[in-house]
């Protein structure tokens, strides 16, 4: 068994099939300037030289990810995930644990433009605090509440001073984290992110301030403009 006490191993839930986007394939397998997006996820993660590991939850019938050759120095490794973003994340926390780490950064397989500022900001964080750390943002625009029988009517704007919108890489404590999926239950529906799992135990996480380009592919259109973060951020290296 490996002792890891100050490195951390990446955890990404990659076990979904990303219905919303309509796609005849799980959207982190869409290819992107000649990589999917799973590849450029794991390729940001592992940017960080503290990421020693990185372990992928995907479905137990997923054959698409054994032809992926990842390029980077960081060894990865293939677990089974669950039914739930909850599930496999568990199941890749675990098996960090196993191999020794103390400390996991969860990440998004469809956020493949996270800059190496923000995971390097956030893990620090992540370290330093007791409850761990997160990636998000200052909610910007006006938000609206919809009608109960009336989703597109208004009911009422919610204000917006002291809301986030949480992004990812998320980071904690692999025995706290772990221990929160397991006292709720990977079925709980309150655990949308690790953060609202650590919150549901009495932990209270701390907030980084993350870039606008860290985007989530979700919707139809959204990897075209990931597509375009991508060729700006090689751009940027290249020029460095």
């Amino acid at each position: 068994m490996m002792h890891n006490q100050l490195k951390v191993a990446a955890v990404i839930p990659a076990a979904g099939i990303g219905s919303r986007m309509g796609l005849a394939e799980p959207k982190q397998y869409l290819r992107i300037a000649d990589k999917t997006v799973l590849e450029h996820s794991v390729a940001a993660v592992a940017a960080d030289n503290r990421v020693a590991a990185i372990y992928i939850a995907v479905a137990a019938d997923d054959i698409r990810v054994q032809s992926i050759h990842f390029k980077t120095n960081c060894p990865v490794h293939l677990v089974v995930g669950g039914a739930t973003r909850a599930a496999s994340v568990f199941a890749g926390v675990a098996a960090a644990q196993a191999d020794g780490f103390h400390w996991v950064v969860v990440h998004d397989a469809a956020r493949p433009c996270l800059q190496l500022s923000e995971l390097k900001a956030v893990i620090d964080a992540g370290i330093e605090h007791g409850d761990g750390a997160i990636l998000a943002l200052p909610v910007a625009d006006t938000i609206k509440q919809t009608q109960v029988a009336k989703a597109d009517i208004i009911a009422n704007s919610v204000p917006r001073e002291g809301l986030w919108r949480a992004l990812t890489p998320q980071v904690f404590r692999a025995e706290q984290l772990i221990e929160a999926l397991r006292q709720l239950g990977v079925e709980h529906a309150a655990i949308t992110d690790e953060a609202s799992a650590i919150e549901l135990t009495g932990g209270h996480p701390k907030l980084v301030v993350g870039q606008q380009t860290n985007i989530k592919i979700t919707q139809p259109g959204d990897e075209r403009l990931a597509a375009m973060f991508i060729a700006l951020m090689a751009k940027e290296q290249a020029c460095e």
